[in-house]
């Protein structure tokens, strides 16, 4: 934070007032379930994304992101509508979000760094969405329960963005504990409890070098399939508000009712639900091998009845239970691209990664990339 705190100095000739910062975050297990009111098991991480600003006069606003050394300008009145592919719409977005609960943002000079990675699957977009809430929280004297500054972020996808995402990336964001695993329900909207990894372990993030566009991705259509299904499944079973509701055996007495293609998207979020709740169980007996069975498992589901995979990423996987000390493996986020995340032994994580890589760059000609990544704590900020 000091390096972005001189740079800023040098760049606009005075100190920020405020800075901030908020992870990236892995989703463990629990596949495209927040959306559809359910579990899931997810970190926050170390890499993060540093915002810090000092309000000024007017309503001209300019962010300096001192990766690539651009810069964005806008006027507060002038911010109702995202421009395409730009970054700047992720803190637009959050200051629109925020006009529509009455609380105002005053004109800002900014400044962010990031060290998470890009259309990875890691939330980017999260981490800037909170870093930026959470720096206008500390200089306009905003006050909002963090599980608002979540839907806050959630909106600027859903409404500004388009991409209709549920609340698991700012939620992990926000929340996320050191060395721990967060286990949430997305339909009271709260961190049911942390559960630790066991000392020993690791989790080997390997980029496909694949990138994602959720936006552009078939990411709204499983929504609407999932809501399709729930649909139906209700008319059967009154209890039923969403597939969090619905439990494999129920499933498959619903079968006929459904597509093939509902049947087969439902079975992947009760199956998500299901191994979450399963993998606490496995944690708390100490069954690390248990647990990472459940990856493997959960990465099928998303290749043959979610499809939300790519042929680099079950790759990936399928490196993965031919190398010494992968434990389990699977995609991590949107999916379409991306990240798989791998558990390993702490002890030879690096060398596990050096063979996955050399053997994805064998078959592909990819030179992926990987990080061995430590849970880390959630979102911050601070007057300066």
């Amino acid at each position: 934070m000091q390096k972005l705190i001189e740079k800023f100095e040098k760049f606009y000739g005075k100190k920020p007032t405020v800075a901030a910062q908020a992870p990236g975050r892995l989703e463990i297990l629990g596949n495209h379930t927040d959306y559809n009111q359910g579990f899931v098991l997810s970190c926050a991480v170390e890499q993060n994304t540093k915002f810090a600003l000092a309000p000024v006069d007017g309503k001209h606003c300019r962010i300096k992101d001192f990766r690539d050394n651009s810069v964005r300008e806008f006027d507060l009145g002038n911010i109702a509508t995202a421009i395409p592919r730009d970054w700047s719409n992720y803190i637009k977005g959050v200051i629109v979000e925020l006009e529509k609960r009455g609380i105002r943002v005053g004109a800002f000079d900014a400044g962010m760094e990031s060290t998470v990675p890009l259309s990875a699957g890691m939330s980017s977009s999260a981490a800037l969405e909170t870093a930026a809430g959470f720096a206008f929280a500390e200089a306009f004297g905003i006050e909002l329960p963090k599980a608002d500054w979540a839907r806050v972020g959630q909106g600027v996808e859903n409404n500004y963005m388009g991409l209709k995402s549920g609340l698991l990336d700012q939620f992990s964001s926000i929340f996320g504990k050191k060395d721990s695993m967060i286990l949430s329900d997305f339909r009271s909207v709260e961190v049911l409890r942390t559960v630790a990894l066991p000392a020993g372990y690791s989790i080997v993030v390997v980029n496909s070098m694949a990138k994602h566009n959720l936006v552009d991705s078939e990411y709204n259509v499983r929504r609407q399939d999932c809501e399709s299904a729930a649909h139906k499944l209700a008319g059967m079973y009154p209890d039923v508000r969403t597939l969090r509701d619905v439990s494999l055996e129920q499933l498959e007495v619903a079968r006929p009712v459904l597509t093939e293609r509902e049947y087969r998207r439902a079975l992947h979020v009760v199956g998500e639900c299901t191994r979450v709740m399963e993998a606490v169980r496995l944690l708390e007996a100490n069954d690390v091998a248990g647990f990472g069975r459940l990856w493997f498992e959960s990465h099928e589901s998303s290749r043959v009845n979610f499809e939300n995979s790519t042929e680099e990423l079950d790759y990936l996987v399928e490196l993965a239970k031919s190398v010494p000390g992968g434990l389990g493996a699977r995609l991590s986020g949107g999916g379409f691209g991306g990240i798989t995340i791998h558990l390993v032994k702490s002890e030879g994580a690096e060398e596990y990664a050096k063979r996955v890589l050399a053997g994805y760059k064998a078959r592909t000609g990819v030179d992926a990339e990987f990080i061995i990544c430590a849970i880390g704590d959630g979102a911050s900020a601070q007057k300066l």
